[in-house]
């Protein structure tokens, strides 16, 4: 049987970087060919009612085992794709066997991985890492789920774990904020769900921040420089004025834990006209809607100065903080806490800084905490996973299922 961390160097190789300028759901098409991979492994496993739909979402479930059909049932989710934010074609995995904490020089770059430079790699000493060479992201956001995800499936059937009626979810398009867009409730039958989405092996998430985006458009007055006095207004200098008057230590280099912050993620401009984009977050509902506000007054200082229409704002929520809709239903957090410990590790509660599937579709109706991949350094050349700590996932999910096993609908 293939091991966890076999199957994340197999998907690895399968190019689904997710492309939010596409407007197309999946917005990758390479999404598909791991997606009909996946397809395949789940009807060889034989599980039920494998499915692949038009927009890329792949689902499966494993009917209870005899006498635990009034078993709570419980689905576990993962996204396919990866983040636009570095390469993901092309992608060469690499094992580095006993990692002693020393620098890893991941060859294609020359570009080093270290622990002066990234502290949490101290976690990870004595383990075997995947990295990639260094020219790519590696894909364990949120591959490894998806690959433990399978071990778990495949150890159940094959060691003949007693089990409730069990649901697998699998999504694109998470990593540009469209993963839950088309997801089918009505035909996924978990009563709860599980996202296995990044994060250390001891994490357990059902805090992640509320969330806005802010559009920003700023009209200039463009006339030839020299005879520009008292006449030019420069939109990108605007914009510069803008972005002056949001603090500066609610910026994301200065925030961590529970802080919010306002994240100016694009600013392209002229003398004539500029844009700008901010994506906005709290985990606290008031301090979010503040910060809403105090954008919204930023742009209205300017346009009091420069003259109304100068600039347009618009901003939307994009998605809110699932604790919310978690608390009805805590056992979920109790026996992943119990999973955990089980697996003889000490939980830690960690305040996700993003968002998730499991925040969108929490919302929908589907409660939907989140539980780690072992894997650190996401989004980034430097992104790496361990083996021990993916097979340990395996084991939490299992954990957790055997938990649910003995207990009726909650």
């Amino acid at each position: 049987m293939e091991r966890a961390y076999e199957r994340l160097i197999r998907y690895a190789k399968v190019h689904t970087t997710s492309d939010e300028e596409s407007g197309t759901h999946p917005s990758f098409p390479g999404e598909f060919d791991l997606a009909k991979m996946l397809q395949g492994e789940l009807k060889e496993l034989k599980l039920e009612d494998v499915r692949l739909d038009d927009h890329c979402y792949v689902y499966a479930y494993l009917p209870a085992t005899p006498g635990y059909e009034n078993a709570t049932k419980i689905g576990f989710i993962a996204h396919m794709d990866t983040s636009p934010e570095a390469s993901g074609k092309d992608v060469k995995p690499i094992l580095h066997e006993h990692y002693d904490g020393s620098d890893i020089v991941l060859e294609g770059s020359g570009d080093i991985l270290s622990m002066e430079r990234f502290p949490g790699l101290k976690e990870y000493i004595g383990d075997t890492l995947i990295t990639t060479d260094g020219t790519t992201l590696l894909g364990a956001d949120d591959k490894a789920g998806v690959a433990e995800i399978m071990t778990v499936f495949e150890t159940i059937l094959r060691e003949n774990i007693p089990h409730g009626e069990l649901w697998i979810g699998f999504t694109p398009d998470e990593e540009i904020g469209e993963g839950a867009d088309y997801f089918d409730l009505e035909h996924f039958g978990a009563t709860y769900a599980y996202t296995v989405d990044g994060g250390e092996v001891y994490a357990l998430e059902y805090e992640n921040f509320n969330a806005a985006s802010a559009d920003i458009t700023i009209k200039g007055v463009s006339v030839h420089p020299g005879s520009a006095k008292d006449i030019m207004v420069n939109a990108s200098l605007v914009g510069m004025e803008l972005h002056a008057l949001l603090p500066e230590q609610m910026r994301p280099e200065h925030t961590e834990g529970y802080e919010g912050f306002f994240h100016l993620t694009s600013f392209t401009g002229q003398t004539s006209s500029a844009k700008m984009q901010y994506i906005i977050r709290d985990h606290d509902k008031a301090l979010f809607e503040e910060k809403k506000r105090m954008m919204q007054a930023a742009a209205d200082r300017i346009n009091e100065k420069y003259g109304e229409g100068t600039v347009t704002l618009v901003m939307k929520d994009s998605y809110y903080n699932m604790l919310e809709k978690i608390r009805p239903h805590m056992h979920l957090i109790e026996n992943a806490r119990e999973a955990i410990r089980q697996a003889g590790l000490e939980p830690v509660d960690v305040p996700v800084r993003g968002g998730t599937d499991g925040a969108r579709l929490s919302y929908d109706g589907l409660p939907c905490p989140n539980i780690g991949t072992g894997g650190c350094n996401y989004h980034g050349t430097y992104e790496c996973c361990s083996v021990e700590k993916m097979d340990k996932i395996v084991e939490i999910i299992l954990n957790i299922v055997k938990i649910y096993a003995d207990r009726l609908e909650g």
